[in-house]
């Protein structure tokens, strides 16, 4: 069982749900990611989604594209990312950690070439967002025989045969996109979601996570009634772009501890 698969069980067995925090890699300077990811851990944090820089994104609203121009003024890259895995695994092997990025990074260096780097570095999961699933069966079996877990996303525009078919191909949860729209949209309608949830455990046996739209610690305890995992990131990205060099790691610290702590009812 993956690292991820492993998280999910041991959250289960505690009647818990999976915090995952998402922040850019490199952002808001390279040497203060892999600080972050660890007080993302400290904070409550049980999976890290570490987004790979790229010019033009399609699902990322404007929080997280600034964050990905902050990243890429550094000459971040993702072999630098990787690198920060590296790092971060040096003092945490438990954690898993999902890539979540867009397809032309991975082209450029190579499906082989890549997939054995990112197992190399500690990746557990690699999330794609333009790689669909009718073209990306060959590296899923790729990322398989690496051991790393291919997340695939579900939108509420996603019909059932799609969802069947995803549900097939993914490994370690299903990412819900709660809302029509990129990141840091809108607000989350609760009660759609709800509706929506039956149809997707009817298409896949894994742990449902659920994103977008998720700005404070009452819609992360509600969501997290209805799925086994929430994920938090423009207002976390959010925090680390208004907050001052000195101030931000416990601005986000605090921040994702409020989060865990409404997601257990304290």
């Amino acid at each position: 069982m993956s690292r991820i698969g492993t998280t999910f069980t041991a959250l289960k067995a505690q009647n818990k749900k999976a915090l995952i925090p998402f922040i850019t890699a490199g952002d808001p300077v390279p040497d203060r990611t892999v600080p972050l990811m660890h007080r993302l851990v400290e904070a409550g944090a049980n999976i890290i989604e570490l987004g790979v820089p790229f010019s033009d994104p399609m699902a990322d609203g404007p929080t997280i594209q600034r964050a990905s121009e902050r990243a890429l003024k550094h000459g971040v890259s993702l072999r630098d990312v990787l690198g920060m895995v590296v790092e971060f695994r040096k003092q945490d092997t438990a954690t898993p950690v999902v890539l979540m990025g867009y397809a032309n990074p991975i082209e450029a260096m190579g499906h082989e070439p890549f997939a054995a780097a990112a197992a190399a570095a500690g990746v557990d999961g690699v999330l794609t967002v333009d790689y669909p699933p009718e073209e990306s069966a060959s590296f899923v079996a790729l990322l398989g025989h690496h051991g790393i877990d291919p997340i695939y996303l579900l939108s509420p525009t996603t019909p059932e045969a799609r969802m069947a078919q995803i549900g097939k191909l993914a490994r370690g949860f299903i990412y819900y996109v709660s809302l029509k729209g990129v990141t840091g949209a809108a607000t989350l309608d609760t009660a759609e979601v709800a509706r929506k949830i039956p149809q997707i455990r009817a298409a896949t046996s894994l742990p449902v996570a659920i994103g977008f739209g998720i700005r404070d610690g009452q819609t992360a305890r509600t969501v997290s009634q209805l799925a086994d995992a929430v994920v938090i990131g423009s207002r976390i990205v959010e925090e680390i772009e208004n907050s001052t060099a000195a101030s931000l790691p416990d601005n986000v610290y605090t921040l994702v501890k409020s989060f865990r702590d409404a997601m257990d009812g304290k």
